[in-house]
């Protein structure tokens, strides 16, 4: 298991800049490598911002995102239009600027009725584009996460029923505390990218990083304590606010 590494930086501005040159110089090697870079992005305000730094110079300009295979570890059960849709943030903050390929764009049709169903067909999909066979999952180059003040991640809440799920690598979840329905890749999956990427910032995440990153193991209550990639690379970017608590 990786070990991991935790940056901590001024403020939210400079976890997204950051976050920003990461994603550069991961797409940049994984070219090199291998002409493709795959990355599966995260909702919220970070990854806003994120989203729009990379889309305007100079990054824009850093990487051939002809190359790029879009992917999403969750998304909320609403159409692509709305304003709560994984999707539409990334594509209105960045996808639509850098002018991406449909081809390339692998969205989570969260808000269809059947979303086991879903969930099974973006798993395929994930198996199609990687050209994986059997039941191991394959490693994305780059995952984007989040971390809430619950200390989920993707949609893997506390409590709920995606955090038993051991060989599926998408699945649908029910978070009962917000009564809401979503899609989620699954830790099985994660576990597996060449990096996962912790985009971290507030004060309102402090106690939360601290028990996650220092506290004992709770993982059912801190589903982000799940995520530890079996080969890759582990990073925390975390604003001042968030990481007050840390003491290491």
């Amino acid at each position: 298991m990786a070990a991991t590494t935790i940056r901590r930086l001024t403020d939210a501005e400079a976890v997204s800049r950051t976050a920003a040159e990461e994603f550069i110089r991961l797409g940049r090697e994984a070219n090199a490598a291998r002409q493709r870079f795959t990355v599966a992005l995260s909702g919220g305000s970070t990854p806003r911002r994120l989203f729009e730094i990379l889309a305007a110079a100079p990054f824009r300009d850093q990487l051939d995102w002809s190359t790029v295979e879009f992917f999403w570890g969750d998304e909320r059960a609403v159409p692509p239009d709305h304003k709560d849709s994984n999707f539409g943030m990334a594509r209105a903050a960045m996808l639509q600027s850098l002018a991406i390929a449909p081809p390339r764009i692998h969205r989570m049709q969260a808000e269809r009725a059947d979303r086991d169903a879903a969930a099974h067909e973006y798993q395929a999909e994930v198996a199609r584009v990687f050209g994986a066979a059997g039941d191991a999952p394959p490693a994305f180059d780059l995952i984007l996460l989040g971390m809430g003040p619950d200390g989920h991640t993707a949609s893997l809440f506390p409590y709920t029923d995606a955090l038993r799920e051991a060989t599926r690598w998408v699945v649908p979840n029910y978070v009962p505390k917000l009564s809401a329905h979503r899609l989620t890749m699954t830790p099985t999956l994660i576990n597996r990218a060449a990096c996962v990427m912790f985009l971290v910032a507030g004060p309102d995440k402090a106690v939360p990083l601290a028990e996650v990153l220092e506290g004992p193991p709770d993982l059912d209550r801190l589903p982000s304590q799940r995520i530890h990639p079996e080969r890759g690379r582990l990073v925390w970017l975390v604003d001042r606010p968030a990481a007050s608590k840390l003491t290491r």
